[in-house]
Formats: structure tokens, C-alpha cells, sequence
């Protein structure tokens, strides 16, 4: 957190703007519109109630099929849940570790053949790498099938220079205290459709209809962002571009310590792509470094670090959940950890987690 975000929220507090209403959201909304290819912006409670609406205004039903990054966290998943829709899992490829273009046609190929065409597609940019988006929009087209782009880890990545979000009907961002910024709590549903963000707002306010009284012809939901959580929001864009750097240099500092290793790799970034590289990971040749070992080893030495996604294929509340499989996502669940990549950290910090890392070789 800097200085900025506590002016902004100064400025709330003086101007008793402390409601899910107020200047700080309008101004919020338009900030993040200016770095998402001038899209419609919903500021929302969180990146889970905006995929929550962007398949509500799909038009998602009970027992509609929607198909879904299995490699990614379960708030990609339950909002499908939510509408007792059915998810239905697609693993990932190996270059960025996203959704499978080539599983994603053959899910929809299935579904068309027993005459259950998907409603819609989720597919995730896992810790902010681009997927192969344009090879799904492409396929996603073919099939007229609606694409809800989960960017929650993603903010300030990039493919063809085109921000990530903006590639499908719907884009989803998290600020979640632990994303490259942060309202504290919150996220925004994305859209080149005014009227369809129009009604997410709508929605998110207990659908209360226009009238001087409180009237309601639809269920809606409280989803609206604060104003507190804005101001801070605002604070905090205006260090977006420099949080990417530091995240991109603390990726770059572990390839430069750790890549001579050859036990380790590290996800890079495709052509046409760019990442905010939210989260470094490395991923690790099982045959020789136990992941659990190396993870209980800086443990030890008071350093976390985490497993990368169980994919959602084999959490118990998804098991009988159908699923399109290649084993890709589970191999990364079993060599792969996420190591540590604050913003705050020094250099005598990377450099004790490199060295550890490399005592446990």
C-alpha cells in the first residue's frame, strides 16, 4: 500500500461517501476501462460474483453445460454451481499451462453430438500467462459458443497487445488482497456491451427496479463494490504498471539464480504474449526433486510456498463431474510450486530463497 490509496480514502471519508455508491466507483470504473481497451466496467464485490453475473446475462440455466478450465482455482467454478449448471472440465496444454484448445473442440464436438451444445466457455489466464486465446476464440466462434475470460490473476497482461479480458464476451478481474492490486476485497465484470454491463450493475444492486419506491422484478444480489474499497482501488491503479515490473524482475531474478539448475523450469512466455508473471513458479523434475520435500524444506526454513492448482477434477465436491482429460493439469499439481513473489520483497530476501532452493538440489 502507498500514500495515494489513503488520500483517496480521506477523501471518502470527509465527503461521507461510504456506501456501495459514490464518486470514487464512477471514477474506479473509469480508470480500469482506460487500461482495458475502453470496455464497460462493473466495480463488483468480487471476481467470483462477476463471473456469477457474466453467466446470468449468458442466459446459463439449470443443467446447461459450461465448459471450463479444470487447472484453476474452485472460485472459477462455483459461480456454474451457483446456477446448478454443469461444469465440465477441460485440461490444460503444456506451453502456458491453460485450456486446451484442441480438448475444448473436442468437448464441444461431444456435447453438439448428444445434442447438448455448451452455453458458454470459462477460460482462465493461470498466474497472469496469457492462454492460447486466440485459438479458442476462434473455436469458441466457430460454434457460436460465449467466451467469459477469467483474467483474475491476469490485470496488466497482454496478448497481441490487446489486454487480457477483452478477447471474449465477458472479462473478469479479482482484487483479492493477494492480486497485483488490491481493493481489499472486490473484482469487475468487463464488457464491450454497455447494455449488458448496464443490467450486471443493475443485478448487483438487488435488481431494484427505476421507480422513487422499492420495487423488484428480478432477483438480484448485493454485489456492488464500496466506495471505501474503491478509493483505495484508485490508489492502487496508479501503481499498476510499476507492480507489473516488480513482479516481471522478481521472475527474472529467479530464471537468472535458479535456471542453471536443470532440474528446474520456469513457465515463459509465448510470442505475442505478456505476462504480469502474478506468481513465479517453478516446476520440477519429479524423478530427481520431490516437490513436497522442497516445499517442507523452505517451510523449515520459514519460507512458503505453495502446491500450484489441484485441478478441479479432482476436488471431491467436482469428481463426478465430466471431464476432458490429458493429464497435463495433474502432472503440473505434482511437480509444480508457486515460491515467493511480493511486490515488498528485497533482494536479500530473493536471494535466501534462491539459496535455499538450491541446498535442497
Amino acid at each position: 500500500m502507498g500514500l495515494k490509496e489513503l488520500e483517496y480514502v480521506k477523501d471518502a471519508f470527509e465527503s461521507n461517501w461510504i456506501a456501495p455508491v459514490g464518486p470514487h466507483i464512477d471514477t474506479f470504473e473509469k480508470e480500469l476501462s482506460k487500461i482495458s481497451f475502453d470496455y464497460n466496467v462493473a466495480a463488483l464485490s468480487s471476481g467470483t460474483a462477476s463471473i456469477h453475473l457474466a453467466l446470468i446475462l449468458l442466459g446459463v440455466q439449470q443443467n446447461d453445460d459450461i465448459l471450463c478450465s479444470t487447472f484453476t482455482f474452485s472460485a472459477t467454478v462455483n459461480p456454474i454451481k451457483y446456477l446448478n449448471a454443469n461444469p465440465i472440465f477441460i485440461d490444460s496444454e503444456k506451453d502456458t499451462w491453460n485450456m486446451c484448445p484442441d480438448l475444448l473442440e473436442l468437448a464441444i464436438k461431444k456435447g453438439i453430438s448428444r445434442n447438448k451444445k455448451p452455453k458458454a466457455i470459462i477460460v482462465v489466464h493461470l498466474y497472469g500467462m496469457p492462454a492460447k486465446i486466440n485459438k479458442i476464440i476462434s473455436i469458441a466462434n466457430t460454434y457460436n459458443i460465449p467466451v467469459i475470460e477469467d483474467a483474475a490473476e491476469a490485470l496488466g497482461s497482454k496478448y497481441l497487445d490487446k489486454p487480457l479480458g477483452t478477447f471474449g464476451e465477458f472479462g473478469v478481474y479479482s482484487f483479492n488482497g493477494n492480486k497485483i492490486i488490491t481493493t481489499s476485497g472486490g473484482g469487475a465484470l468487463i464488457s464491450s456491451d454497455k447494455i449488458m454491463i448496464d443490467k450486471s450493475k443493475y443485478l448487483a444492486t438487488q435488481a431494484r427496479d427505476d421507480k422513487p419506491y422499492y420495487e423488484h422484478s428480478n432477483i438480484g444480489y448485493n454485489y456492488r463494490l464500496s466506495n471505501i474499497c474503491a478509493a483505495i482501488g484508485l490508489g492502487q491503479l496508479a501503481m499498476l504498471n510499476q507492480r507489473i515490473e516488480q513482479k516481471r524482475r522478481i521472475n527474472s531474478f529467479y530464471k537468472s539464480r535458479l535456471s542453471s539448475i536443470s532440474e528446474i523450469s520456469f513457465l515463459s512466455e509465448e510470442k505475442n504474449s505478456f505476462s504480469n508473471f502474478w506468481l513465479t513458479t517453478i516446476l520440477l523434475d519429479h524423478a530427481t526433486i520431490n516437490r513436497e520435500k522442497l516445499r517442507l524444506h523452505l517451510d523449515k526454513n520459514n519460507i512458503e510456498s505453495r502446491p500450484l492448482w489441484k485441478p478441479m477434477h479432482l476436488q471431491p465436491i467436482f469428481k463426478d463431474c465430466k471431464s476432458y482429460l490429458n493429464g497435463v493439469s495433474e502432472d503440473l499439481f505434482e511437480r509444480g510450486l508457486c515460491i515467493p513473489s511480493g511486490t515488498n520483497m528485497k533482494k536479500e530476501e530473493l536471494d535466501r530463497v534462491s539459496q535455499t532452493i538450491k541446498e535442497s538440489m
